[in-house]
């Protein structure tokens, strides 16, 4: 069987940034290895245009180019935010204000994201947005373990309807 849509896929890969030798950020292997449902929007879609129409057992080696993965560095997604907005109770937790770390936010709109702790004053904390791999050229390189049918259970939650947040065409 093919991958391709709609198709529960396991896989194997190793992903380094900047080339074949660069440095490993990420690996799976048998006993842990990635799955998901095929098509559903919830891997990078460029990734998946590599490995549709591979079969298991099929090995697989590619770079994504930071402008077919995670994007190249948005400056804008850099930003200085009042300290006080991160007070619980009216006190801000010190240890989650540290450089380096990745601290859980929601926007305006409700939408959740992760920013990474650049910098912290007094009065402000300097916060980006990006993705952590933003402006890398990711290297994939694994084997295709697996390919079935996914179930319409898979596929529901696949688009998110097991959450309430629906992806296309379905009904929750």
């Amino acid at each position: 069987m093919e991958v391709g849509r709609n198709k529960f896929v396991s896989l194997t890969y190793q992903l380094r940034l900047n080339g074949a030798d660069g440095e490993l950020v990420e690996e799976t292997n048998k006993e842990n290895p990635l799955e998901f449902v095929f098509g559903a929007g919830r891997m990078i879609e460029m990734f998946e245009t590599k490995l549709d129409g591979l079969k298991e057992g099929d090995d697989f080696n590619f770079e994504l180019k930071s402008s077919e993965a995670y994007g190249d560095v948005n400056q804008d997604a850099i930003v200085e935010l009042p300290k006080n907005i991160f007070e619980v109770n009216g006190s801000i937790d010190d240890e989650m204000l540290t450089v380096g770390n990745s601290v859980p936010m929601q926007d305006a709109n409700g939408n959740r994201m992760n920013g990474m702790v650049l910098e912290v004053t007094d009065e402000t904390v300097k916060m980006d947005f990006n993705h952590p791999l933003a402006g890398d050229d990711l290297h994939f390189s694994g084997a295709i373990i697996g390919v079935r049918e996914a179930t319409e259970e898979e596929i529901m939650a696949a688009a998110g309807c097991d959450t309430g947040q629906c992806g296309s065409g379905c009904s929750c």
